[in-house]
């Protein structure tokens, strides 16, 4: 709920930088949980569809956030949420270790392995 809580507060429209598998899952869970307790209650109550459909709408676009910074992780661009299995396969995909192109790696620096490669050349 923390990591949910996290992405939209702190990160409600971040489309740049990286994302671990943690953050967009955990998001992904927490998302589908509430969106279908209040999908339940609308079954039970008709007028709590509305909230459902604001619950969705308000939290497009974290959604479309994480996705393109967890498509970002894994050192592509966040063009590849609109394929439609491949993207699956690489939000499941390990990220890439240490620093690329956009950005730094989420779990923790390499850096420290980085020093003295530029020597060795």
């Amino acid at each position: 709920m923390e990591i949910f809580l996290d992405v939209v507060k702190n990160k409600y429209a971040e489309f740049n930088g990286r994302a671990r598998r943690k953050e967009y899952w955990m998001f992904t869970l927490f998302y589908l949980i509430f969106y279908y307790g209040l999908t339940a209650l609308a079954f039970v109550a008709d007028f709590l569809s509305i909230f459902a459909l604001i619950f969705s709408l308000a939290l497009l676009i974290p959604s479309i956030a994480v996705g393109i910074r967890r498509m970002h992780d894994v050192d592509k661009s966040g063009w590849f949420l609109l394929i439609p299995i491949y993207n699956l396969v690489l939000a499941c995909t390990e990220g890439t270790k240490g620093p690329n192109q956009y950005g730094a790696d989420p779990k923790g620096g390499d850096e420290i392995s980085d020093i003295g490669k530029d020597d060795l050349v």
